[in-house]
């Protein structure tokens, strides 16, 4: 593998401290020649990471990156799949403290132009898909903030589009000064505030304007070091690929914008890279995620604990039923939402994944693979848009990839991956077994210190679930659905979620589904 030293030598800087765009070498995306189990196991490369830390639901997230892009000195690239710039960060002024200017803005709008305002030194580019930038007219005083963003020449705000028809930038990474960054599944939009909690009447889940919110469970995972560079440099590549300028890598800034006080989980380890991205204009397919995901499914021995928005992927399902049909399957539990999040998700994912868990039933004597739905203590579902997967309290990996086929061929997606069977990783078990108790806990509603003794005395996480009482907060099995045929036709075809973007016109020209045949291989029930 490309030693750190090689990838990231020196570069010739410009007078704003940049690399100069021509210094660049070519083809910055892709990686040179990796090692044997990189490319088994799906990983664009493995970087040194100094701190890391799973951060879990938006309410601490948006504190803490609030107080990261406080400490930016050079460089903050914001790139996501949507962007409000109406939502509050978290602690600051508001509309009626106008003039303490010198208390950062609550409002995310407001804070990245008084950022620029602290520091003539900042530059800061947002990249953000271009469909959901429709949304941008229905917002009203966010018109305002881009106007006051495009006037600033300290910010840049770029549209994506570079990806085939039918395809989404669904990444969320923020990257400050080539030394912090975050990666997972939280964007910073309306919809995604909430506490661990989930309190059935907290009065701060609410829209910018006024509307109330289901409870909302997500996580991302904040890192430093080379691992943050990596991403500095994907983000710098998908910036140019979505059209912009060639941006350089900046020189070694000597403080890091790590949060004050937040103690890391993980210390000095090696943190993989792996990516989705349709082919497209000269860039080629990249299928790494879908690679990581099948690899670590086969390589499960005794669980499987897992946090996704869907469902829907036949490739991950076919291999779920191969592990399920063995004489001693892994449990697998895997936490969802009730239904997905708009009628048209409805209908695309919810469907396959009735007819995914119908099929897998069939060879799945023991019960050994279940989904389950967070609930409040009222009873209210609380929704899933974590991407995380945990085997054996061994391999992590956390993301903005969901089990679909969208986040396996067709979406630009970045997960990372905490792998303990990696000498330079030795220990992190304990850890990775830390965050899933902390999850389960969470998910039942006790303290994560009870679920080591709960797993003991139950045997298994399903058992555990199903008999230990669950008075507040509880994880209930996902209800049975039944499909008309109009609706399993459009699962088993794929209608509304292809596997790459050709399949999105097979419908219209009667071919068949290519994902329809690898479904039949199943043998799912008639």
């Amino acid at each position: 593998m490309t030693s750190v030293d090689e990838e990231r030598r020196p570069r010739p800087l410009s007078p704003d401290g940049e690399a100069e765009p021509g210094s660049l070498w070519p083809a910055e995306d892709e990686p040179g020649p990796a090692d044997s189990e990189s490319e088994a196991r799906g990983v664009w490369r493995y970087e040194h990471c100094t701190r890391a830390t799973l951060v879990v639901d938006a309410a601490d997230y948006f504190l803490l990156i609030q107080e990261a892009m406080m400490k930016a000195r050079r460089r903050i690239m914001l790139i996501g799949w949507d962007f409000d710039t109406r939502i509050a960060l978290g602690r600051g002024r508001g509309w009626m403290n106008i003039f303490k200017r010198r208390h950062p803005p609550r409002r995310l709008g407001a804070f990245i132009v008084w950022l620029t305002k602290q520091n003539p030194d900042l530059k800061i580019r947002v990249l953000k898909w271009n469909f959901a930038a429709f949304k941008m007219f229905f917002r009203g005083s966010m018109i305002l903030d881009l106007w006051r963003w495009y006037k600033n020449s300290q910010i840049e705000l770029k549209l994506d589009s570079a990806h085939p028809m039918g395809c989404s930038h669904h990444q969320k990474i923020v990257v400050i000064d080539d030394r912090f960054a975050v990666c997972g599944g939280i964007d910073m939009t309306a919809d995604r505030w909430d506490t661990c909690e989930h309190s059935d009447a907290e009065r701060l889940r609410r829209a910018p304007g006024g509307r109330r919110y289901m409870p909302w469970h997500d996580l991302t995972m904040l890192v430093e070091g080379e691992v943050a560079g990596a991403l500095d440099e994907l983000g710098r590549n998908r910036w140019r690929i979505a059209g912009g300028d060639a941006i350089g890598q900046l020189p070694h800034q000597p403080e890091s914008p790590w949060p004050e006080g937040l103690e890391p989980q993980f210390k000095d380890i090696e943190i993989g890279i792996a990516r989705t991205r349709a082919k497209w204009n000269g860039n080629d397919e990249i299928a790494e995620i879908e690679t990581l995901f099948l690899d670590m499914i086969r390589k499960a021995k005794r669980f499987i604990y897992a946090e996704n928005q869907y469902f829907a992927s036949r490739k991950i399902a076919e291999v779920v039923a191969e592990r399920m049909a063995e004489p001693d399957p892994p449990e697998i539990v895997l936490v969802n939402p009730l239904f997905a999040d708009g009628w048209l998700e409805q209908e695309a994912m919810d469907t396959a994944r009735a007819r995914l868990v119908e099929t897998i039933k069939a060879v799945d004597p023991h019960q050994r693979f279940r989904i389950y739905v967070p609930h409040t203590a009222g009873d209210m579902p609380i929704y899933v848009h974590a991407k995380l997967t945990i085997v054996d309290d061994e391999m992590m990996k956390v993301g903005s990839a969901n089990m679909n086929n969208r986040s396996l061929g067709l979406d630009s997606e970045c997960d990372l991956l905490i792998d303990a069977t990696r000498p330079a990783n030795a220990g992190c078990g304990e850890q990775i077994r830390a965050i899933r108790h902390s999850l389960l806990a969470e998910h039942i509603g006790v303290e994560p210190g009870e679920i080591a003794g709960l797993l003991e005395r139950y045997g298994s996480m399903h058992a555990m679930i199903a008999q230990h009482p669950q008075p507040g907060r509880r994880l209930k099995p996902l209800p049975a659905r039944e499909l008309n045929e109009l609706e399993k036709r459009m699962a088993d075809e794929e209608w509304l979620d292809p596997e790459d973007p050709g399949d999105f016109f097979e419908p219209i020209v009667g071919a068949k589904s290519k994902r329809a045949a690898l479904f039949r291989k199943l043998h799912r029930p008639s």
